[in-house]
């Protein structure tokens, strides 16, 4: 009887202490559950019934400004309002689409259709003047409201269009700079709060107005200055030669900051034609970095590079600067034969050197550096030149340009490519490649912003392919080419430039496209300590196409220029 009482108890105890656990469950669980409402919640509760009590109308953020490297504006913002409807705040709605229409030009037919709309609230109109804001409020319209908005605005309309950019109805980089630091340049919006019922009708004049974070400024490498210059220049070589489009490049040989940029035909950012895609896409495209063309003869200053260095390192298979290569107009290689453009008749090209074979641009000679070097030595200063990969430039949609892979190479192959053909390059591979052979061997990854905010963007090498050595040689012969060879329309007498000129023939559907050529021609400035790089290409020029014809004289005005803005004299 004894046991079986303590069976009870024990049993009775259990049941109690389970009960008991079962209170203290539950307990926690409603307390887990007002903590987590009251605290944890919270916030996001009290956003609940702000959205359920409040309606928004948004506040768009000012966009940062782009600015060149002295702060030059050359996009900004004008300020401009958006107007606003919220249908169930609106009394009379044939009174609103009048008014509205007949202030803002408006169809009022469409305007009422936005109306049957199962949305809260509408935009009804953008880019809205003050003057036009303050004539809204003279009619006192319940339901329509306005919140201040910005309408970019590019003061010299097509200058540097195609690195600028553009962007979209609601301020978002579409191209170019504003789209490649969109991120920084759009801000965080804000928005202005009306107390309102339930269904949306106003019950109050309580307004909170949060104020949206404007972007961040940033300044460019490029120099206005010369930008405008540049793009002068190739407008006189468009109107003289009627090609298909000009581009011009100029690169701080310090940084390979870009200092300018400019291509045609070139378009207007003010008044973008969005209408026409394929058109858009045309003009807007920036071929300086997303195209790729056959370099010609401005090729033969990376072989010549390449020859000079190995030669002072000991290569016997490279040529000296003595060398006197063969008098022979012609090479034959692999079945092929490769020409110079001289018929060597008047006895310039008979008892050439590197310098002179420079000077006269005669192909067999880079043919003989290349076939001499091999597929894998010269391949290997392809690569260190940046050629077959992206400079890394800070703008969206960079090329890679055409290398064939050096296992694929025939000895055909490797001779054409010594003097600028079977390869194609981009304009921004090919400038920082020369301006690394000129400017004592250093290349640094090109850029085009110059700070964001107030932060600076600092200079970054990415290789030195050529010692300080082989540039300083390299740069005397360049500017010889300049003072007494192809480039002699180049010249500017008491200055000292260097550079080479280029002709290439264009290629359709992989046959010669008979009476079509690329004229190119880069340069330097000044010639002992370059400082300044430009490079001109102009495609199919219509009448002369030579590049040290149609090329070369641009380069000669582009750097007249810099000198006068150097000399703070102005620009002719």
């Amino acid at each position: 009887m004894k046991q079986e009482n303590l069976f009870s108890v024990s049993i009775l105890r259990k049941r109690l202490l389970a009960i008991l656990l079962s209170i203290t469950f539950l307990f926690c669980i409603i307390f887990g559950r007002f903590f987590a409402i009251q605290v944890v919640e919270e916030k996001r509760l009290g956003y609940r019934a702000t959205d359920q009590w409040t309606r928004e109308i948004p506040v768009v953020a000012e966009r940062g400004k782009i600015t060149d490297r002295n702060g030059t504006v050359l996009a900004g913002n004008n300020l401009s309002y958006s107007i606003f409807v919220r249908r169930n705040a609106v009394e009379n709605r044939e009174e609103v689409i009048k008014t509205l229409s007949s202030l803002f030009s408006l169809d009022e037919n469409e305007l009422s259709s936005k109306f049957d709309k199962k949305v809260s609230e509408f935009k009804a109109v953008k880019n809205v003047s003050k003057e036009e804001v303050l004539k809204l409020e003279a009619y006192a319209l319940k339901g329509v409201y306005y919140s201040p908005d910005n309408t970019r605005f590019y003061p010299y309309e097509s200058l540097l269009c195609q690195v600028l950019g553009f962007t979209s109805s609601d301020m978002t980089g579409v191209s170019g700079i504003e789209k490649e630091y969109d991120k920084y340049l759009k801000g965080k919006n804000g928005e202005i709060l009306y107390e309102t019922d339930l269904v949306g009708i106003d019950v109050g004049d309580n307004i909170l107005y949060k104020e949206g974070e404007a972007g961040l400024d940033i300044a460019l490498t490029v120099d206005y200055k010369i930008q405008t210059l540049c793009e002068r220049v190739m407008a006189e070589a468009v109107a003289q030669y009627s090609p298909k489009g000009a581009e011009c490049l100029v690169l701080d040989l310090d940084s390979f900051e870009i200092l300018a940029m400019a291509s045609l035909p070139s378009y207007d950012l003010n008044d973008v034609p969005r209408e026409d895609s394929a058109l858009l896409s045309a003009l807007s495209r920036n071929g300086i970095v997303s195209n790729s063309y056959e370099p010609g003869s401005t090729f033969k200053v990376i072989t010549a590079a390449a020859d000079i260095e190995e030669h002072l390192r000991g290569n016997p298979k490279a040529f000296s600067t003595s060398y006197v290569f063969p008098a022979s107009r012609t090479r034959s290689v692999d079945g092929t034969t490769v020409k110079c453009w001289s018929d060597h008749s008047n006895g310039k090209h008979s008892h050439q050197t590197l310098k002179e074979a420079l000077n006269n641009s005669c192909n067999p000679c880079f043919t003989d550096i290349a076939l001499s070097l091999g597929t894998d030595c010269f391949y290997s200063y392809l690569s260190k030149f940046g050629f077959g990969g992206v400079t890394g430039i800070d703008f969206p949609g960079e090329a890679l340009g055409m290398l064939l892979p050096a296992s694929a190479v025939r000895g055909c192959d490797l001779a054409r490519i010594g003097f600028g053909q079977t390869i194609a390059v981009t304009a921004i591979q090919l400038a920082c490649a020369v301006g690394a052979a000129v400017n004592g061997g250093n290349y640094y990854v090109p850029h085009l912003v110059k700070k964001i905010g107030s932060k600076e963007i600092e200079k970054e090498l990415k290789s030195n392919p050529i010692s300080e050595k082989t540039s300083e040689i390299l740069r005397g012969m360049l500017e010889g080419v300049v003072s007494e060879g192809s480039g002699k329309k180049a010249y500017i007498e008491g200055y000292r430039i260097g550079g080479k000129t280029g002709t290439a023939q264009k290629y359709e559907n992989g046959r010669l496209a008979l009476g079509k050529y690329v004229s190119s021609f880069v340069g330097f400035y000044p010639a002992d300590a370059p400082k300044y790089l430009t490079l001109v290409i102009i495609d199919e020029p219509q009448g002369a196409y030579y590049g040290s014809v149609v090329a070369a004289p641009c380069a000669r005005e582009i750097f007249r220029g810099i000198i006068a803005i150097e000399e703070g004299k102005e620009v002719v």
